[in-house]
């Protein structure tokens, strides 16, 4: 979770200084807005997908759900490629970095749950956000404060989680 949640912080600060350069030629921003995407899909839904996997011991049952958050992240930053924000600044469903920060909240379940039973919360919270991803619904963009709020609680959970980890 803290690898995770570092990935999808710096992938948040990595647009804020993209935009910042000068002298990028637009085949420059093209090659960074993709390889935000393929981070975002790597970080957000295939992370998430081989969490559900191990964390249920590699049960075949797992393989649906993790399907699922990588095929909705798929589709979601395909939609969001082509589409993008729209006139009045919001976009379909909810992104996909909104997983591993739902995530991060649902394993510090973990200590508190049976093995069992918290595979199914992961699974089912892991199946939602799937569907959220792709939801007809639009949501507005963040603003930047948002990302402070975020440095925030990466450092926090980084925090929790070496505290768990070492205990």
């Amino acid at each position: 979770m803290i690898a995770i949640l570092w990935a999808v912080l710096f992938d948040w600060y990595d647009g804020l200084v993209a935009r910042t350069m000068q002298g990028r030629s637009e085949s420059n921003k093209l090659v960074g807005t993709r390889m935000d995407s393929l981070v975002d899909l790597v970080t957000s839904a295939v992370g998430p997908a081989v969490l559900l996997i191990s964390v249920s011991d590699f049960s075949a049952w797992s393989y649906p759900g993790a399907l699922a958050i990588i095929m909705a992240g798929v589709l979601r930053l395909a939609y969001f490629d082509v589409f993008g924000v729209d006139k009045n600044g919001s976009y379909a469903g909810i992104t996909i970095d909104n997983s591993p920060i739902v995530l991060s909240v649902i394993f510090l379940l973990q200590s508190f749950l049976s093995q069992t039973t918290f595979v199914a919360v992961l699974y089912a919270t892991v199946v939602l956000m799937a569907l959220l991803h792709v939801a007809p619904f639009r949501t507005g963009k963040l603003g930047k404060v948002w990302n402070y709020i975020f440095t925030v609680y990466v450092v926090a959970m980084t925090g929790v989680y070496s505290f768990i980890l070492w205990s």
